[in-house]
């Protein structure tokens, strides 16, 4: 039974590198995994061509299809935070939201297309991600609600402080662990896969269940980029709740 690294091995036709590039500043020793990199600006570049072609000559009396799209998505993600937040502090975090959502959507769906792999698939991307989305819900808690957020924690029961605290770090720990898990399974059984029936018979031989589980893994991308988009605005929109009497 081949490992998962000897079938990735075998898949990296591109000859991606599999060592990290290692970067010393002071005292300080940094690794960075060159394939994320790589695939993250890749995504990066793709979803800048999307949108630019979506975008581009853009008419209010006779849109086209790709405007229609651009417009629905960034509507339906509007939507999303109105709902959960004041229109005013809503709309200070719209375009963190929309670029969220379009970044873990796209990163999601690359990995799907044999020899890539998602951004999201490392643990590295998804673990920053959370920790960013934690970080922002703090600063705009105590920008919303200054002295007052303290009192969250604090509410109902001083005592039940700790509890409090360790339930906000949990969140980007649930937040990352449960991306990547979701992601990096699909991959791995897509690599498993592609490893037994081959690449040059891929198109011929194994093109129906691979449909399959194409169409699943497409459905797992989208509802798990949905999700965490979701669950950013949820601890926003409770963080910057005004303090109720």
């Amino acid at each position: 039974m081949k490992s998962i690294e000897q079938i990735h091995e075998e898949l990296n036709i591109w000859h991606f590198p599999h060592h990290p590039w290692e970067v010393t500043i002071g005292n300080m020793h940094l690794a960075f995994n060159p394939k994320t990199l790589i695939m993250t600006w890749i995504v990066m570049i793709i979803i800048a061509v999307f949108w630019v072609w979506a975008t581009r000559n853009m008419e209010m009396k006779k849109p086209s299809k790709k405007q229609l799209l651009a417009e629905e998505i960034f509507n339906f993600l509007r939507g999303l935070v109105n709902e959960n937040l004041d229109p005013h502090k809503g709309a200070s975090i719209m375009t963190l939201i929309f670029a969220l959502f379009i970044f873990l959507l796209f990163s999601n769906l690359w990995g799907l297309v044999p020899t890539m792999m998602s951004p999201t698939a490392d643990l590295n991307t998804t673990a920053g991600l959370a920790v960013m989305v934690f970080i922002l819900v703090q600063i705009l808690g105590f920008r919303y609600r200054g002295g007052g957020y303290v009192k969250y924690y604090l509410h109902p029961y001083p005592f039940f402080l700790p509890l409090t605290v360790v339930e906000e770090l949990a969140k980007p720990v649930t937040l990352a662990f449960r991306l990547y898990g979701n992601i990096f399974a699909g991959e791995v059984l897509m690599a498993v896969l592609l490893s037994l029936i081959g690449l040059k018979t891929f198109y011929f031989l194994g093109f129906l269940p691979h449909v399959i589980w194409l169409a699943f893994s497409i459905f797992v991308g989208c509802i798990q980029a949905f999700i965490f988009t979701m669950l950013t605005i949820a601890y926003t929109a409770r963080a910057v709740a005004e303090e109720e009497h």
